[in-house]
């Protein structure tokens, strides 16, 4: 059975208390590998060693020389694409064209992004006028926030985790990255990758383990963290904070959503249903940014209900290198056993059923795996369960509408605020919409398009901060003015 250990000090090392854990397949339910459990003094060795590497060699790159390093990262990454391909769908079980095209190839481009980035982007500067008449210059000198420590999801492991790391160390940081412990194996194989091109040790870490009284919670405490950045669930976002606050350090969330889709009978039609099919069922519906709520306007309703309806039957179950394989399981038995209840509790609460609601018929050999159907929901109340909470499965509620003002109100009613998507082809409405509903990215005849240079992050409850582009620096940067009298 594969071994896979902490990441600390440029070096592979079991947790030193022995503590470990199984890593199950999310497609067959079986073991695949035995995960070192780090323990309060692995995770203070592994901060140790980051701090130590912000005063080392480390230090000494100048900004040319960490863009060169984070390009060979990168290269490096596409050199072994296969291995990186192999572990993430050991880890997700979700089907191989979605790590080729798009959570691989983004998790490369992330450090090749913020390396660009760091390298074009300046610095502010003025003029100030003094009594003397010989004036001041102030400009602005970034520098790096410090070690941070990296909290990262299961559901896009590679390319999340990435999103961050590229563009801490661009800055000049070192980092401690924490995997969930559901899909470790690509953090840890990132490591390989930072040994080959000569990252000096220190720079990159990763501890393995869970969240409370574990590697998580020894993280975020541990007093020499200067940032924290965590994408993931709100609870363990405010679980987060609240040990962000011992020391006031900065903190960065892309948390939970319940997210609208739009659909107003100007759309084109075969276009809306594609991108709301993916919208709600891509990844399984493991998606931050994926589609729960969709309101579609009446008189194409009964049309797009049916449409859709086609669409979610239509997939494909099974392993995730097969061909054909369009859709995978759920990343946990736990997490199928809290999906299944929402399931149930739609039927509770009044909800016809237009399609799915349990969990498929699958070869014998995948029936230990987490396999449940896409789902589709009408008639249920806006103030239903399962219209209000965030599931993060593959499952959605249609409902129709008859005015914009309506519509906008009902996107509107959620505690969240990360995305939505509109489906229309009235491009002033469509900008009306877009400045009046309250989320950090909305899509206009499109979904999961994103250019990497803009800001990205939830309003509400799904999030505080920015990144992406510039706004990745600011969080992992400190800005120093400097005022010269001339």
């Amino acid at each position: 059975m594969r071994q896979v250990d902490n990441f600390i000090r440029g070096e592979f090392v079991a947790a030193r208390d022995g503590k470990r854990f199984d890593k199950v397949s999310p497609v067959t339910g079986k073991v695949i590998a035995s995960i070192a459990e780090a323990g309060r003094s692995d995770v203070n060795e592994a901060v140790l060693a980051a701090k130590a590497a912000l005063s080392g060699e480390w230090a000494t790159f100048t900004t040319n020389q960490r863009v060169e390093m984070l390009y060979e990262v990168a290269d490096e990454i596409t050199r072994r694409f296969e291995d990186f391909v192999e572990a993430e769908m050991a880890d997700t079980g979700q089907p191989s064209h979605v790590m080729r095209h798009v959570f691989i190839p983004r998790g490369a481009a992330n450090f090749k992004i913020f390396a660009d980035t760091i390298k074009n982007v300046p610095t502010e500067s003025f003029m100030l006028d003094t009594p003397d008449g010989a004036g001041a210059l102030n400009y602005g000198v970034r520098t790096p926030k410090g070690v941070i420590g990296v909290i990262s999801p299961w559901n896009a492991p590679f390319m999340l985790m990435t999103w961050k790391v590229g563009p801490a160390l661009a800055c000049g940081n070192t980092v401690v990255v924490k995997p969930s412990e559901e899909t470790p194996l690509t953090s840890v194989l990132l490591g390989e990758v930072m040994n080959k091109v000569g990252v000096p040790k220190g720079v990159y870490n990763v501890v393995n383990g869970f969240g409370p009284d574990s590697a998580g919670a020894f993280l975020t405490e541990h007093k020499d963290v200067d940032a924290i950045t965590f994408t993931g669930e709100t609870r363990t976002g405010t679980a987060i904070m609240k040990a962000a606050a011992e020391g006031t350090r900065d903190v960065s969330f892309e948390m939970g959503g319940k997210n609208a889709g739009i659909v107003f009978a100007d759309c084109d039609f075969d276009k809306a249903i594609e991108g709301i099919s993916r919208s709600a069922f891509l990844n399984s519906g493991q998606v931050c940014l994926g589609t729960e709520r969709v309101y579609v306007e009446r008189p194409i309703f009964d049309k797009f209900v049916s449409a859709l309806k086609e669409k979610a039957e239509a997939v494909n179950y099974g392993r995730p290198e097969d061909a054909g394989v369009n859709y995978g399981p759920l990343i946990s038995k736990e997490h199928q056993n809290k999906v299944l209840s929402y399931y149930n509790k739609a039927v509770q609460e009044g909800a016809t059923v237009v399609t799915g609601g349990g969990v498929p018929d699958v070869p014998e050999a995948l029936k230990g795996g987490n396999w449940i159907q896409p789902t589709i929901w009408t008639g249920l109340s806006d103030d239903a369960t399962v219209v209000r909470e965030e599931i993060f499965g593959p499952c959605c509620h249609i409902r129709p509408f008859d005015t914009e003002e309506e519509v906008v109100n009902l996107a509107n009613d959620t505690e969240y605020g990360l995305a939505t998507t509109i489906w229309t082809s009235n491009l002033p409405r469509a900008h009306r919409m877009a400045a009046n509903i309250d989320v950090g990215i909305c899509w206009v005849n499109s979904w999961f398009l994103r250019d990497l240079r803009t800001a990205f992050g939830g309003s509400k409850q799904s999030g505080i901060g920015r990144e992406g582009g510039v706004h990745s620096l600011e969080f992992y940067t400190e800005l120093r003015n400097v005022c010269i009298k001339l």
